[in-house]
C-alpha cells in the first residue's frame, strides 16, 4: 500500500482517539517526528526480502 498520509492530521486524529491533550507548542514537534517515523517505515517496507526467507523461530541477540 503506497498511501500518503498526511502527518498532522495523524497527529489530531491519533491525540483524539487517545484521549491525548496535545499542547500547541509541542503540536510542530509531534508532526515533525511522525515525518522521520514514516521515512524511516517507508525504508523499512521497501526493503525486498529473498522469497525463501524464514522467520525465525526465537530472537538470540
Amino acid at each position: 500500500m503506497n498511501k500518503k498520509i498526511d502527518a498532522s492530521q495523524y497527529v489530531e486524529q491519533a491525540a483524539l482517539l487517545l484521549d491525548l491533550q496535545l499542547r500547541d507548542e509541542y503540536r510542530n514537534s509531534a508532526i515533525a517526528n511522525f515525518k522521520k517515523i514514516q521515512a524511516i517505515a517507508k525504508l523499512v517496507n521497501e526493503f525486498p526480502l529473498p522469497k525463501d526467507i524464514e522467520v525465525g523461530s526465537k530472537f538470540e541477540p
